[in-house]
């Protein structure tokens, strides 16, 4: 166990996490929403202090993050635990372990030191903190990532975007890159699919952008749920409000977990939803988990040629030289090779 960081003494032995957006009230004895993080005796606990479930090697586009270190590998990894509940997780095995395990942690056991080594070893430029939401084992994700700035490595977060503003500053210190997922446009859907609420999330964005840390985002698109354009164009209008070179990915989904009833999304919803995004003003709008269809690719925002051509995870053609379009010059967002 590892004492956590971002919390305070409530009354009695009372602990009051300020890790996430959830601001989780704990008793002694009891665990938070996420089902990792324990007062014991008045003191908060990590137990998930690396203990990592998964480690891989994947390519950044994976995240995905398109305008980030494109072509280049990121060693990922992840506990258990979650502070959602999205009844259509895809990894839900291990971000509702807890919760389906009787409260068992598992994990292998690692140090921040061999994490970096084996990203190092692999030939990765960066560590991604990812599958479940990275906040709740940010005090680990937080000492590998000090050791990787220390290898000239980048850190990068998938997350759901609901930490405090606190931990969102002290995250700005330490990781690179980040994808939010904005995951609707509604606050109901956030609190019957995931439990949790809008708000937080679109601060987190904007927060995130103004300290100075590349910001992506992503919408899996569910039929039904949250594929109308009026939704569709919030999102994108939201975007463009904190800054119209944030890429914005809008993604196909797949029957999973709670809602293997409803049907996957059709290519022609995401092609409807670029649309949106591009007629709302946003410099680069992505297509994902249904490659070929041509929305993978990015075009310069000036002059419109294809720059970079993907097909899935795989980049098949890059023209860009030093982040700059090789036809008319222009400087693309983003961190660039």
């Amino acid at each position: 166990m590892q004492e956590a960081m971002f919390y305070r003494i409530g009354r009695g032995n009372e602990v009051i996490c300020e890790l996430c957006s959830h601001r989780c009230h704990i008793k002694d004895g009891k665990r938070g929403i996420c089902g990792v993080r324990e007062n014991r005796d008045g003191v908060l606990y990590s137990l998930v202090y690396g203990r990592l479930i998964a480690e891989h090697v994947d390519p950044i586009e994976k995240k995905p993050l398109f305008n980030f270190l494109p072509g280049s590998s990121a060693f990922s990894i992840s506990t258990v635990g979650c502070n959602f509940h999205c009844l259509h997780c895809q990894n839900f095995d291990i971000s509702q372990y807890p919760h389906s395990h009787h409260g068992e942690t598992a994990g292998n056991k690692r140090t921040a030191e061999t994490v970096v080594e084996k990203a190092v070893q692999a030939g990765c430029a960066s560590v991604c903190y990812t599958y479940v939401e990275p906040t709740i084992f940010y005090e680990f994700a937080a000492d590998c990532a000090l050791l990787a700035h220390e290898q000239h490595l980048k850190n990068v977060l998938v997350s759901n975007g609901y930490m405090t503003p606190q931990v969102t500053r002290h995250m700005a210190s330490l990781f690179d890159g980040i994808n939010i997922d904005i995951k609707a446009f509604s606050d109901d859907f956030y609190k019957k699919v995931c439990g949790a609420g809008l708000q937080p999330v679109l601060d987190n964005v904007r927060l995130m952008h103004e300290l100075g840390v590349w910001v992506e985002v992503t919408t899996l698109i569910i039929p039904g749920l949250n594929d109308s354009p009026e939704e569709l164009s919030g999102i994108a209008r939201f975007i463009k409000s904190v800054s119209p070179a944030i890429p914005w990915h809008v993604t196909a989904f797949y029957p999973t977990y709670k809602m293997v009833n409803r049907k996957p999304t059709p290519a022609s919803t995401l092609r409807q939803a670029r649309k949106i995004g591009l007629d709302e003003g946003l410099q680069y709008v992505y297509e994902g988990n249904i490659p070929g269809e041509g929305g993978e690719n990015t075009y310069c925002p000036a002059c419109g040629t294809e720059l970079i051509q993907r097909f899935g995870f795989n980049i098949r053609q890059n023209n860009l030289t030093d982040g700059r379009c090789g036809k008319c010059g222009e400087q693309l967002a983003g961190i660039w090779i």
